[in-house]
């Protein structure tokens, strides 16, 4: 059904939000107050025609956008982008009834990106071709820029591309090579080889190895195995040199990484111990061991080792105590984080639920949230809330540039 709109709101994911004859109507690549001319299906509209554009749409800086899937937003000029960002904060805190002071959100800029997720699918003709997935889509789009990622990123792609060449022994292969850019190089985890085939054959493994080498990469690795490693890929931590272990997390942009830190470190000084939960492999943790000792705990075998060897790196640190433990099924307990004045947490997207309920038994007065999904978040505060402590600032941070996800750190006190 083709019909003329207009679009009164954007939604969590960047879609603007219109009401249609039989209920809203969601439509991509659209501002607040445009008028659009639409093909209307189940619910979603495709842009026909911009009948009136917002004074707020700008050019989309990159060749591939409306069709590939990794930005949404980038038509859409960057003070209004970055308040609605802070609005959804808002919003998302009074559905939990929670109230606090949102700072404006804080600004990633584009090339930045040091971590990627790279599809890869062989044609009909055998050539392969690497990029994202379209929207809402399984196909996918090859790239040859990317505006958001690391320069070094982009211009390691045709060795990457000659990499995932090697990675298609099998027909039902659908390789996504996941890499980071390190101190000391590129880092590839390959996924969608050793699940949907059983793996590489031998032959297949010393191509993908000689694709590396061609490729400068500093380490290969094949579902957690490492396949090459000429390097080892380190990154920085406060003071601390830290390995990698393969497929460990890290937060993808430094910008946004250094945003976070000297807002948690900003909540924590002054304390004389401070827990750091869901720590990774120490990425709070060295810059606040220049504070305080610090009892560090996350369910990562591999990112607590890590963590450890990396404690050796450094100079000047005050005791580190690290710990792999699994936080959702085995909290910390207020035994557990005696001593401890100042948390930290930065768990995955479900939140902290199970540790959050033992803070209120502990003797800490500061907890300095780190969050990936304002949801959980505004459900945590309210159980710190309604234990004694008050929600102090929240600063939304732009992670993800152009996308409709959303990173913050709050800071409660009591």
């Amino acid at each position: 059904m083709r019909m003329r709109l207009t679009i009164d709101r954007m939604a969590g994911q960047g879609d603007g939000v219109a009401a249609g004859p039989d209920g809203p109507v969601f439509v991509a690549h659209v501002l607040p107050g445009e008028r659009v001319e639409v093909e209307v299906a189940e619910g979603r509209g495709e842009v026909l025609e911009i009948v009136e554009a917002s004074p707020d749409r700008v050019t989309p800086p990159c060749v591939h956008f409306a069709d590939c899937g990794g930005c949404a937003l980038q038509h859409w000029a960057g003070a209004p982008y970055l308040d609605w960002k802070r609005a959804q904060v808002v919003r998302t805190l009074a559905r939990e009834g929670v109230e606090a002071e949102v700072a404006p959100t804080v600004a990633t800029p584009p090339g930045a990106r040091r971590r990627l997720s790279l599809h890869a699918r062989r044609g009909p003709d055998g050539q392969v071709a690497l990029g994202f997935k379209a929207r809402k889509s399984w196909r996918l789009v090859e790239i040859r820029q990317c505006v958001i990622a690391d320069p070094r990123l982009v211009a390691a792609l045709p060795g990457l591309r000659g990499l995932a060449a090697t990675l298609f022994e099998h027909p039902k292969s659908a390789p996504t090579l996941h890499v980071t850019l390190t101190d000391t190089g590129l880092d590839v985890e390959v996924s969608g080889v050793e699940r949907r085939s059983g793996g590489l054959s031998g032959d297949g493994r010393a191509r993908a190895i000689a694709a590396a080498v061609r490729a400068d990469l500093a380490r290969l690795s094949l579902g957690g195995e490492v396949l090459v490693m000429q390097r080892a890929p380190v990154v920085t931590f406060g003071k601390a040199t830290v390995a990698l272990p393969p497929g460990g997390f890290l937060q993808a942009s430094p910008p946004a990484e250094a945003a976070m830190s000297a807002l948690v470190l900003e909540a924590t000084a002054g304390a004389k111990r401070i827990a750091d939960l869901f720590c990774g492999a120490g990425t709070f943790t060295f810059p606040l061991a220049g504070i305080a000792p610090v009892t560090a705990a996350d369910s990562s075998v591999a990112a607590i080792e890590a963590l450890k060897r990396g404690v050796g790196t450094a100079q000047g640190l005050k005791p580190i105590r690290a710990e792999a433990r699994d936080l959702f099924r085995r909290p910390l307990s207020p035994f557990d984080l005696k001593g401890c004045d100042a948390l930290v947490l930065d768990p995955p997207r479900a939140g902290a639920a199970d540790q959050v309920a033992q803070i209120g038994g502990t003797g800490a007065a500061t907890v300095a949230y780190v969050s990936c999904n304002p949801a959980t978040f505004a459900r945590d505060a309210a159980v710190l809330i309604a234990a004694g402590f008050r929600l102090e600032a929240v600063t939304p941070i732009d992670q993800f540039l152009w996308s409709g996800h959303i990173e913050l750190v709050g800071v409660f006190r009591r």
